[in-house]
C-alpha cells in the first residue's frame, strides 16, 4: 500500500523528494498520511478537491481488498 501512495504521489508533486508516507494500521482501518512540500498542497488536493477524492477512492479500494477502510490525511512537510 505505501508504495502505491508513493507512486501516485510522486506523479502529482514537483518535489518529489519530500514525499513522506506513513501509514498506521488498525485491526480494521488503515490511516495513511501523506506530507509534501507545502508548494504541492495544492497538486495532491486538486481543484475543488477532485484529486484528492479520486486518490481517496482508489486507496479505499485497495484497503478494501485487504478487508479494511482507509483514511487519506494530506499535511504539508513543515507541520509534520
Amino acid at each position: 500500500m505505501k508504495r502505491l501512495v508513493e507512486t501516485i504521489t510522486e506523479y502529482l508533486v514537483d518535489y518529489k523528494e519530500d514525499i513522506i508516507v506513513d501509514i498506521s494500521e488498525g485491526s480494521e482501518v488503515l490511516v495513511i498520511e501523506v506530507s509534501v512540500n507545502p508548494k504541492d498542497i495544492g497538486k495532491i488536493i486538486g481543484r475543488k478537491g477532485v484529486t484528492a477524492d479520486s486518490f481517496r477512492t482508489i486507496l479505499g479500494c485497495a484497503g478494501a481488498k485487504q478487508g479494511k477502510k482507509t483514511v487519506l490525511q494530506i499535511l504539508d512537510s513543515k507541520k509534520k
